[in-house]
Protein backbone atom coordinates (compact mmCIF):
# COMPACT_ATOMS: atom_id res chain seq x y z
CA UNK A 1 0.00 0.00 0.00
CA UNK A 2 1.11 3.62 -0.35
CA UNK A 3 -0.33 4.84 2.32
CA UNK A 4 0.60 7.22 5.00
CA UNK A 5 0.37 6.31 8.85
CA UNK A 6 0.17 7.79 12.32
CA UNK A 7 4.32 8.03 12.96
CA UNK A 8 3.61 8.81 16.74
CA UNK A 9 2.82 5.00 17.23
CA UNK A 10 6.48 4.39 16.66
CA UNK A 11 7.11 5.96 19.46
CA UNK A 12 5.36 3.95 21.79
CA UNK A 13 6.36 0.86 23.25
CA UNK A 14 5.82 -2.01 20.72
CA UNK A 15 4.19 -4.55 23.19
CA UNK A 16 1.97 -3.12 26.00
CA UNK A 17 2.51 -3.87 29.61
CA UNK A 18 0.06 -6.89 29.87
CA UNK A 19 0.71 -8.47 26.81
CA UNK A 20 4.03 -8.46 28.14
CA UNK A 21 3.01 -10.68 30.93
CA UNK A 22 0.84 -12.70 29.48
CA UNK A 23 3.08 -13.63 27.22
CA UNK A 24 5.81 -14.46 29.72
CA UNK A 25 2.54 -16.42 31.86
CA UNK A 26 2.02 -18.39 28.67
CA UNK A 27 5.44 -19.34 28.49
CA UNK A 28 5.93 -20.62 31.73
CA UNK A 29 2.17 -22.77 32.00
CA UNK A 30 3.88 -24.43 28.97
CA UNK A 31 5.91 -25.81 31.06
CA UNK A 32 4.27 -26.58 33.73
CA UNK A 33 0.52 -27.25 32.95
CA UNK A 34 -0.12 -28.37 36.31
CA UNK A 35 1.37 -25.32 38.16
CA UNK A 36 -1.50 -23.44 40.37
CA UNK A 37 -0.91 -19.72 40.00
CA UNK A 38 -2.16 -17.05 42.01
CA UNK A 39 -3.24 -14.14 39.79
CA UNK A 40 -2.45 -10.97 41.68
CA UNK A 41 -1.64 -9.01 38.95
CA UNK A 42 -3.89 -6.94 35.99
CA UNK A 43 -6.52 -5.63 38.30
CA UNK A 44 -9.64 -7.19 37.52
CA UNK A 45 -12.74 -7.45 39.97
CA UNK A 46 -13.67 -11.51 40.85
CA UNK A 47 -16.77 -10.49 42.94
CA UNK A 48 -19.76 -11.16 41.01
CA UNK A 49 -22.20 -8.19 40.47
CA UNK A 50 -24.10 -7.09 42.99
CA UNK A 51 -27.96 -8.26 43.12
CA UNK A 52 -29.56 -4.96 42.59
CA UNK A 53 -27.28 -4.39 39.40
CA UNK A 54 -28.44 -7.64 38.23
CA UNK A 55 -32.01 -7.23 38.89
CA UNK A 56 -32.28 -3.89 37.38
CA UNK A 57 -30.41 -5.12 34.34
CA UNK A 58 -32.58 -8.14 33.67
CA UNK A 59 -35.89 -5.88 33.80
CA UNK A 60 -33.68 -3.45 31.47
CA UNK A 61 -33.34 -6.64 28.93
CA UNK A 62 -37.21 -7.48 29.88
CA UNK A 63 -38.36 -3.93 28.58
CA UNK A 64 -36.07 -4.36 25.53
CA UNK A 65 -38.19 -7.37 24.26
CA UNK A 66 -41.85 -5.51 24.23
CA UNK A 67 -42.25 -2.83 21.72
CA UNK A 68 -44.20 -0.60 24.12
CA UNK A 69 -40.63 -0.06 25.95
CA UNK A 70 -37.97 -0.82 23.23
CA UNK A 71 -35.18 1.49 23.04
CA UNK A 72 -33.20 2.07 20.03
CA UNK A 73 -30.07 4.56 20.30
CA UNK A 74 -29.18 5.26 23.82
CA UNK A 75 -28.11 9.31 23.97
CA UNK A 76 -24.67 9.39 23.70
CA UNK A 77 -23.86 11.67 26.27
CA UNK A 78 -25.44 9.18 28.52
CA UNK A 79 -29.36 8.63 29.59
CA UNK A 80 -31.01 11.73 32.19
CA UNK A 81 -31.65 9.20 34.83
CA UNK A 82 -28.06 7.55 35.41
CA UNK A 83 -26.87 11.28 34.75
CA UNK A 84 -28.70 11.92 37.63
CA UNK A 85 -27.80 9.50 39.75
CA UNK A 86 -23.98 10.39 39.34
CA UNK A 87 -24.80 14.43 40.06
CA UNK A 88 -26.99 12.33 43.20
CA UNK A 89 -23.36 10.63 44.22
CA UNK A 90 -20.85 13.73 43.79
CA UNK A 91 -23.65 15.71 46.06
CA UNK A 92 -23.16 12.95 49.17
CA UNK A 93 -19.66 13.61 48.53
CA UNK A 94 -19.77 17.23 49.11
CA UNK A 95 -20.01 18.33 45.13
CA UNK A 96 -22.20 20.07 43.19
CA UNK A 97 -22.00 19.39 39.22
CA UNK A 98 -25.20 19.75 36.61
CA UNK A 99 -26.31 16.86 34.59
CA UNK A 100 -25.23 18.77 31.67
CA UNK A 101 -21.92 18.68 32.69
CA UNK A 102 -22.18 14.25 33.13
CA UNK A 103 -21.20 12.29 30.18
CA UNK A 104 -21.79 8.54 30.55
CA UNK A 105 -18.78 6.30 28.54
CA UNK A 106 -17.83 2.47 28.25
CA UNK A 107 -15.06 3.22 30.91
CA UNK A 108 -12.36 5.78 32.43
CA UNK A 109 -9.51 4.17 30.20
CA UNK A 110 -11.41 4.91 26.89
CA UNK A 111 -12.32 9.07 28.01
CA UNK A 112 -9.09 8.81 29.57
CA UNK A 113 -7.23 7.98 26.12
CA UNK A 114 -9.92 9.89 24.13
CA UNK A 115 -9.40 12.98 25.62
CA UNK A 116 -6.38 13.88 23.75
CA UNK A 117 -8.76 14.62 20.72
CA UNK A 118 -10.62 17.51 22.28
CA UNK A 119 -6.73 19.20 23.01
CA UNK A 120 -4.19 20.85 21.15
CA UNK A 121 -0.56 21.15 21.46
CA UNK A 122 0.18 21.39 25.21
CA UNK A 123 3.11 20.68 27.33
CA UNK A 124 2.06 17.08 28.89
CA UNK A 125 2.63 16.43 32.86
CA UNK A 126 2.50 13.09 33.90
CA UNK A 127 3.77 11.81 37.73
CA UNK A 128 5.71 8.65 36.86
CA UNK A 129 4.93 6.16 37.83
CA UNK A 130 2.04 5.86 35.79
CA UNK A 131 -0.68 4.15 34.46
CA UNK A 132 -0.03 3.67 31.04
CA UNK A 133 -3.13 4.76 28.91
CA UNK A 134 -1.63 8.38 30.31
CA UNK A 135 1.75 8.24 28.55
CA UNK A 136 0.96 6.12 25.22
CA UNK A 137 -2.12 8.62 24.23
CA UNK A 138 -0.29 11.51 24.23
CA UNK A 139 2.66 10.08 22.82
CA UNK A 140 -0.27 8.58 19.90
CA UNK A 141 -1.03 12.09 19.94
CA UNK A 142 2.83 13.57 19.40
CA UNK A 143 2.52 15.62 22.65
CA UNK A 144 5.29 16.65 24.17
CA UNK A 145 5.43 14.72 27.72
CA UNK A 146 7.27 15.61 30.84
CA UNK A 147 7.57 13.19 33.86
CA UNK A 148 7.83 14.26 37.70
CA UNK A 149 8.88 11.75 39.87
CA UNK A 150 6.98 9.74 42.03
CA UNK A 151 9.06 8.24 45.02
CA UNK A 152 10.03 6.74 48.34
CA UNK A 153 10.79 10.76 49.69
CA UNK A 154 7.50 11.71 48.51
CA UNK A 155 5.17 9.16 49.30
CA UNK A 156 4.82 8.33 45.62
CA UNK A 157 2.88 11.77 45.36
CA UNK A 158 4.25 14.24 42.84
CA UNK A 159 3.22 17.73 43.52
CA UNK A 160 3.83 21.35 41.33
CA UNK A 161 6.94 22.07 42.62
CA UNK A 162 8.66 19.81 40.79
CA UNK A 163 7.66 21.12 37.77
CA UNK A 164 11.01 23.36 36.12
CA UNK A 165 9.00 26.23 34.97
CA UNK A 166 5.34 28.20 34.53
CA UNK A 167 3.59 28.19 32.10
CA UNK A 168 -0.12 26.28 30.65
CA UNK A 169 0.29 22.20 30.79
CA UNK A 170 -2.43 19.40 30.86
CA UNK A 171 -1.34 17.70 34.07
CA UNK A 172 -2.99 14.17 34.79
CA UNK A 173 -3.61 13.08 38.59
CA UNK A 174 -4.87 9.75 39.95
CA UNK A 175 -6.10 9.60 43.33
CA UNK A 176 -5.92 6.73 44.77
CA UNK A 177 -3.30 6.24 42.54
CA UNK A 178 -2.95 3.66 40.20
CA UNK A 179 -0.52 1.61 40.48
CA UNK A 180 1.08 3.20 43.90
CA UNK A 181 -1.97 3.38 45.78
CA UNK A 182 -0.79 6.46 47.44
CA UNK A 183 -3.46 9.19 47.52
CA UNK A 184 -3.73 13.25 47.87
CA UNK A 185 -4.99 14.22 50.89
CA UNK A 186 -6.99 17.81 50.84
CA UNK A 187 -4.16 20.19 51.22
CA UNK A 188 -2.03 18.41 48.70
CA UNK A 189 -5.09 18.61 46.21
CA UNK A 190 -5.54 21.92 46.64
CA UNK A 191 -2.11 22.89 46.16
CA UNK A 192 -2.46 21.23 42.69
CA UNK A 193 -5.50 22.98 41.76
CA UNK A 194 -4.13 26.66 42.67
CA UNK A 195 -1.09 25.86 40.66
CA UNK A 196 -3.63 24.98 37.75
CA UNK A 197 -5.37 28.06 38.21
CA UNK A 198 -2.62 30.44 38.84
CA UNK A 199 -0.97 29.09 34.81
CA UNK A 200 -4.27 28.11 33.17
CA UNK A 201 -3.27 24.42 33.26
CA UNK A 202 -6.02 21.79 32.76
CA UNK A 203 -6.06 18.95 35.53
CA UNK A 204 -7.32 15.39 34.34
CA UNK A 205 -8.23 13.67 37.48
CA UNK A 206 -8.77 9.91 37.76
CA UNK A 207 -10.77 8.87 40.57
CA UNK A 208 -11.92 5.63 39.23
CA UNK A 209 -10.75 4.34 42.75
CA UNK A 210 -12.53 6.73 44.92
CA UNK A 211 -14.60 4.31 46.84
CA UNK A 212 -12.14 2.43 48.23
CA UNK A 213 -11.16 5.65 49.99
CA UNK A 214 -11.68 5.07 53.97
CA UNK A 215 -9.54 8.17 55.52
CA UNK A 216 -10.55 11.80 55.47
CA UNK A 217 -9.63 12.30 51.80
CA UNK A 218 -11.13 13.72 48.85
CA UNK A 219 -13.36 11.57 46.99
CA UNK A 220 -13.72 13.65 43.96
CA UNK A 221 -11.28 16.86 42.89
CA UNK A 222 -14.28 18.81 42.82
CA UNK A 223 -14.44 18.86 46.97
CA UNK A 224 -11.38 21.31 45.85
CA UNK A 225 -13.07 24.98 45.64
CA UNK A 226 -12.32 26.14 42.32
CA UNK A 227 -11.64 22.86 40.80
CA UNK A 228 -14.56 23.47 38.20
CA UNK A 229 -12.47 26.20 36.19
CA UNK A 230 -9.43 23.90 35.96
CA UNK A 231 -9.95 20.07 35.95
CA UNK A 232 -12.08 17.34 34.22
CA UNK A 233 -12.85 14.34 36.17
CA UNK A 234 -13.19 10.40 34.70
CA UNK A 235 -14.50 7.94 37.18
CA UNK A 236 -16.20 3.88 36.65
CA UNK A 237 -18.07 1.83 38.31
CA UNK A 238 -15.50 -1.11 37.40
CA UNK A 239 -13.95 -1.08 40.62
CA UNK A 240 -17.15 -0.07 42.44
CA UNK A 241 -19.36 -1.81 40.99
CA UNK A 242 -17.61 -4.66 39.47
CA UNK A 243 -18.28 -3.38 36.22
CA UNK A 244 -15.13 -4.80 34.70
CA UNK A 245 -16.86 -6.80 31.84
CA UNK A 246 -19.86 -4.86 31.73
CA UNK A 247 -18.47 -1.43 30.90
CA UNK A 248 -19.64 1.93 32.18
CA UNK A 249 -17.92 4.99 33.33
CA UNK A 250 -18.54 9.13 33.34
CA UNK A 251 -16.44 12.39 32.66
CA UNK A 252 -17.27 15.40 33.93
CA UNK A 253 -16.67 17.86 31.91
CA UNK A 254 -17.11 21.43 33.85
CA UNK A 255 -19.24 24.42 31.86
CA UNK A 256 -16.64 26.69 33.51
CA UNK A 257 -13.73 24.77 31.30
CA UNK A 258 -12.89 27.64 28.59
CA UNK A 259 -9.82 26.94 26.07
CA UNK A 260 -7.13 30.32 25.91
CA UNK A 261 -9.91 31.68 22.84
CA UNK A 262 -12.97 31.29 25.26
CA UNK A 263 -13.85 27.70 23.86
CA UNK A 264 -16.19 25.33 25.97
CA UNK A 265 -14.56 22.28 26.35
CA UNK A 266 -18.07 21.06 27.65
CA UNK A 267 -19.47 21.80 24.20
CA UNK A 268 -16.03 20.01 22.11
CA UNK A 269 -16.56 16.93 24.37
CA UNK A 270 -19.89 16.67 23.20
CA UNK A 271 -19.35 17.00 19.68
CA UNK A 272 -16.21 14.86 20.05
CA UNK A 273 -19.01 12.07 21.79
CA UNK A 274 -21.65 12.57 19.64
CA UNK A 275 -19.43 12.13 16.38
CA UNK A 276 -17.41 8.95 17.17
CA UNK A 277 -19.41 7.29 20.38
CA UNK A 278 -22.96 5.77 20.07
CA UNK A 279 -23.28 5.20 23.67
CA UNK A 280 -23.86 2.63 26.54
CA UNK A 281 -26.59 0.35 26.20
CA UNK A 282 -29.75 0.63 27.95
CA UNK A 283 -29.25 -2.40 30.24
CA UNK A 284 -25.74 -1.67 31.22
CA UNK A 285 -27.03 2.11 32.18
CA UNK A 286 -29.93 0.45 33.93
CA UNK A 287 -28.00 -1.58 36.00
CA UNK A 288 -25.20 1.35 36.48
CA UNK A 289 -27.98 3.20 38.49
CA UNK A 290 -28.92 1.06 40.32
CA UNK A 291 -25.28 0.64 41.77
CA UNK A 292 -25.57 4.48 42.48
CA UNK A 293 -29.08 3.78 44.60
CA UNK A 294 -29.32 3.04 48.53
CA UNK A 295 -29.56 -0.32 48.12
CA UNK A 296 -26.61 -1.04 45.32
CA UNK A 297 -23.99 1.27 46.87
CA UNK A 298 -24.56 -0.60 50.06
CA UNK A 299 -24.14 -4.22 48.16
CA UNK A 300 -21.32 -2.45 46.48
CA UNK A 301 -19.32 -1.37 49.75
CA UNK A 302 -19.81 -4.67 50.80
CA UNK A 303 -18.08 -6.23 48.04
CA UNK A 304 -14.96 -3.57 48.16
CA UNK A 305 -15.12 -4.17 51.89
CA UNK A 306 -14.09 -7.87 51.17
CA UNK A 307 -11.70 -6.48 48.96
CA UNK A 308 -9.78 -4.07 51.78
CA UNK A 309 -10.06 -7.36 54.20
CA UNK A 310 -7.37 -9.23 51.25
CA UNK A 311 -5.87 -5.95 50.84
CA UNK A 312 -4.91 -6.42 54.62
CA UNK A 313 -3.66 -9.63 54.32
CA UNK A 314 -1.17 -8.79 52.36
CA UNK A 315 -0.01 -5.34 53.77
CA UNK A 316 0.29 -7.10 56.97
CA UNK A 317 2.08 -10.15 55.56
CA UNK A 318 4.46 -7.01 54.00
CA UNK A 319 4.93 -5.68 57.35
CA UNK A 320 5.88 -9.05 58.83
CA UNK A 321 8.69 -9.49 56.28
CA UNK A 322 9.92 -5.70 56.99
CA UNK A 323 9.04 -4.78 53.11
CA UNK A 324 7.92 -0.91 52.33
CA UNK A 325 5.15 -0.75 50.55
CA UNK A 326 2.53 2.24 49.93
CA UNK A 327 -1.73 1.69 49.08
CA UNK A 328 -3.66 -1.51 50.70
CA UNK A 329 -5.37 1.70 52.60
CA UNK A 330 -7.37 3.98 50.49
CA UNK A 331 -6.55 1.60 47.72
CA UNK A 332 -6.74 -2.03 46.47
CA UNK A 333 -3.31 -2.00 44.82
CA UNK A 334 -0.36 -2.32 47.11
CA UNK A 335 2.90 -0.93 45.69
CA UNK A 336 6.10 -3.05 47.27
CA UNK A 337 9.65 -2.13 47.14
CA UNK A 338 11.48 -5.12 45.40
CA UNK A 339 13.67 -7.43 47.92
CA UNK A 340 16.88 -8.05 47.89
CA UNK A 341 17.53 -4.77 45.91
CA UNK A 342 15.89 -7.05 42.74
CA UNK A 343 15.14 -5.39 39.72
CA UNK A 344 11.03 -5.41 38.94
CA UNK A 345 11.00 -7.85 36.00
CA UNK A 346 13.75 -9.78 38.00
CA UNK A 347 11.15 -10.38 41.04
CA UNK A 348 8.42 -10.84 38.63
CA UNK A 349 10.29 -13.87 37.60
CA UNK A 350 10.85 -14.95 40.82
CA UNK A 351 7.44 -14.89 42.09
CA UNK A 352 6.28 -16.57 38.63
CA UNK A 353 8.47 -19.47 39.02
CA UNK A 354 9.14 -19.90 42.71
CA UNK A 355 5.72 -19.05 43.95
CA UNK A 356 3.66 -19.46 41.14
CA UNK A 357 2.32 -16.27 41.73
CA UNK A 358 1.55 -13.47 39.24
CA UNK A 359 2.07 -9.63 39.89
CA UNK A 360 2.81 -6.80 37.83
CA UNK A 361 6.19 -5.33 37.25
CA UNK A 362 6.87 -1.50 38.34
CA UNK A 363 9.09 -1.13 35.88
CA UNK A 364 6.23 -1.28 33.24
CA UNK A 365 4.80 1.86 34.84
CA UNK A 366 7.54 3.93 34.10
CA UNK A 367 11.61 4.63 35.07
CA UNK A 368 10.15 5.58 38.72
CA UNK A 369 8.68 2.27 39.14
CA UNK A 370 11.66 0.53 38.23
CA UNK A 371 12.69 -1.35 41.49
CA UNK A 372 9.03 -1.96 42.94
CA UNK A 373 6.10 -4.24 42.26
CA UNK A 374 2.19 -4.13 41.72
CA UNK A 375 -0.17 -6.63 43.70
CA UNK A 376 -4.21 -6.57 43.76
CA UNK A 377 -6.64 -7.24 46.42
CA UNK A 378 -9.40 -8.18 43.69
CA UNK A 379 -8.89 -12.11 44.41
CA UNK A 380 -10.84 -14.24 46.53
CA UNK A 381 -10.04 -14.43 50.53
CA UNK A 382 -9.16 -18.16 50.12
CA UNK A 383 -6.51 -17.00 47.21
CA UNK A 384 -5.03 -14.00 49.18
CA UNK A 385 -5.00 -16.09 52.05
CA UNK A 386 -2.98 -18.95 49.99
CA UNK A 387 -0.77 -16.07 48.26
CA UNK A 388 0.49 -14.98 52.22
CA UNK A 389 1.58 -18.32 52.93
CA UNK A 390 3.73 -18.13 49.56
CA UNK A 391 5.00 -14.76 50.52
CA UNK A 392 5.92 -15.57 53.67
CA UNK A 393 7.76 -18.83 52.68
CA UNK A 394 9.56 -17.32 49.70
CA UNK A 395 10.69 -13.71 51.18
Amino acid sequence: MNISINENYKHIKETYLFSEIASRVRKYTEQKPDARLIRLGIGDVTLPLPGVVVDAMNRAVSEMGVKETFRGYPPESGYPFLKEAVVRHYKDNRADIDVGEVFISDGAKSDIGNLVDILGNNEIIIPDPVYPVYVDSNLMNGNRITLITGNKENGFLAMPDQIASAGARVIYLCSPNNPTGAAYDHGQLRTWVEYALSTGSLIIYDSAYEAFVTDDIPHTIYEIEGADRCAIEVCSFSKFAGFTGTRCGWTVVPRKLLSSDGTSLNKMWLRRQSTKFNGVSYPVQRGAEAALSAEGIRQCMANIDYYRENASMLGDTLSGKGIYYTGGKNSPYIWLQCPMNMNSWDFFDMLLYDANIVGTPGEGFGKAGEGFFRITAFGTHESTAEACGRLKELL
